[in-house]
C-alpha cells in the first residue's frame, strides 16, 4: 500500500468529543489509536455511530466469536481488504481459529479439509458478496444451526465488513506494522 488518501488524525488534532469516542474504542488505555479509527475521526459523527454499530456486532453480538471471525475473514479476503484481514487474523486467533483455519479462508470452498461449519459460513459470505443474498439451501443450513437473531447477524456482519473494506480500501488506510498480510491467492 502507498500513502493514505486521507491521513489519520493525530491526538493533538482531535476535538474533545472525538477524543472521547476514540478513548472508548482504544484497545489499550495508553496505546495508540488504530489507523482505522484515527482516519474515520475526520468524520466524527459517522465514527461515533458506526463504531457503536460495529462494536455491537464485534463485542455484543449473539454469534459465537469464532463463527463471526470466519465470516469477517472470508469477507475481508473476498474484498481484498488488507487492513481488515490483518486485524482480524489476530482477533480470529484469539477467538479459536488456528493458522490452518485462517489459511483455508483464503482458498476455494471445494478444497479438502474444510470443517462443515466453516465451509457453510464461508459459503454464506461468498453468496452475500456475489449476489447480495443467501440461497435457499444456505439459508436452510444456517437456520438449522442459528436462531433468528444470529441469522440476522450473519448478514449484518458480512455487510458491515463490506462497508469497512470498501471504505478502508478506498481511503488507503495503511495497516499497522506487524499484522499478517493478505494472502496472495486472489479472490
Amino acid at each position: 500500500m502507498g500513502e493514505p488518501r486521507i491521513s489519520p488524525l493525530a491526538r493533538e488534532e482531535l476535538d474533545e468529543r472525538t477524543a472521547e469516542v476514540l478513548a472508548s474504542i482504544r484497545r489499550h488505555e495508553d496505546g495508540p489509536d488504530l489507523r482505522i479509527f484515527a482516519t474515520l475521526a475526520r468524520h466524527p459523527k459517522l465514527l461515533k455511530r458506526w463504531s457503536a454499530f460495529g462494536g455491537t456486532l464485534l463485542y455484543g453480538g449473539r454469534l459465537p466469536a469464532r463463527d463471526r471471525e470466519v465470516l469477517i475473514l472470508r469477507t475481508g479476503w473476498r474484498c481484498a481488504a488488507e487492513y481488515e484481514w490483518g486485524q482480524h487474523v489476530e482477533i480470529g486467533r484469539a477467538s479459536g481459529l488456528s493458522d490452518e483455519d485462517i489459511r483455508r479462508l483464503s482458498g476455494p470452498l471445494d478444497a479438502e479439509g474444510w470443517p462443515d461449519l466453516d465451509r457453510l459460513l464461508a459459503l454464506a459470505a461468498d453468496e452475500l458478496h456475489d449476489s447480495s443474498r443467501l440461497s435457499e439451501e444456505t439459508w436452510a443450513a444456517l437456520a438449522a444451526r442459528y436462531d433468528e437473531q444470529q441469522l440476522i447477524e450473519v448478514c449484518m456482519v458480512v455487510g458491515q465488513y463490506h462497508l469497512v473494506a470498501f471504505t478502508l480500501n478506498s481511503l488507503g488506510v495503511v495497516p499497522e506494522d506487524g499484522l499478517e498480510p493478505l494472502p496472495s491467492s486472489s479472490p
